[in-house]
């Protein structure tokens, strides 16, 4: 497959991109600074520079143009405020998912995170609310496309060894930790696992392979 990550250097889209290609898949890796560059190639990826906040979408169509699945994995990060919320977290997946239909690219993977689809509890800190609320907001737009989309909203993540083993379904599933390094391991088995289409799924350290896990989801939602 020739898969495309969107916001390429984020630590759980390094992983995915190392696994990925370890297994024979081609990976862009698309990503705003240059000097970010190396980190991709030992990965096995191919770096594209693509800014999602200032270049253009006829950029982002020739950069996913031809490209078997893309995946959303790009996020303000810690120290951002709230404008970038809503730029990165919100913008950037609904440009990616436009530019997906347009370029005709049907797969979609978007990392979420659990705590979206809830309203914030009263008193939560601004910019925690806006992300929980672009992230939410994307979702909603993600599920109102014709793409074979799935949704993923890992636990808290953790930069903990993985070890393979996952709660994996349908929200709510209980608040836990889980290794970045297990859901890039998940997001990898997701891509190519077509009972997960159409599906938002949360996703936790637990006591079931990966892909038994995967496998014993019910068909695609419709």
């Amino acid at each position: 497959m020739r898969i495309v990550i969107s916001g390429g250097h984020g630590k759980i889209a390094l992983l995915l991109a190392q696994r990925l290609t370890r297994r024979g898949d081609q990976v862009n890796a698309l990503i705003r600074d240059p000097a970010q560059a190396p980190d991709i190639v030992a990965t096995g990826g191919v770096p594209v520079i693509y800014d999602m906040e200032r270049d253009s979408a006829a950029d982002l169509d020739a950069a996913i143009a031809g490209s078997d699945a893309v995946v959303f994995a790009a996020g303000a990060g810690p120290g951002s405020g709230v404008e970038r919320k809503y730029t990165v977290d919100l913008g950037g997946s609904v440009q990616l998912a436009a530019a997906a239909e347009r370029t005709g690219v049907r797969r979609f993977v978007q990392i979420s995170t659990m705590g979206a689809g809830v309203a914030p509890a009263p008193g939560t800190d601004e910019v925690w609310a806006a992300y929980l609320d672009a992230k939410t907001r994307a979702e909603q737009d993600l599920r109102a496309r014709a793409l074979d989309w799935t949704i993923v909203r890992p636990g808290r993540l953790t930069d903990t060894a993985g070890n393979g083993m996952v709660t994996l379904g349908p929200p709510p599933i209980p608040r836990a930790d889980i290794p970045r390094a297990d859901v890039a391991a998940t997001l990898a088995s997701i891509l190519v696992a077509d009972n997960t289409f159409r599906r938002t799924l949360e996703l936790v350290s637990g006591a079931v392979p990966i892909d038994t896990a995967i496998a014993a989801l019910p068909i695609a939602e419709n």
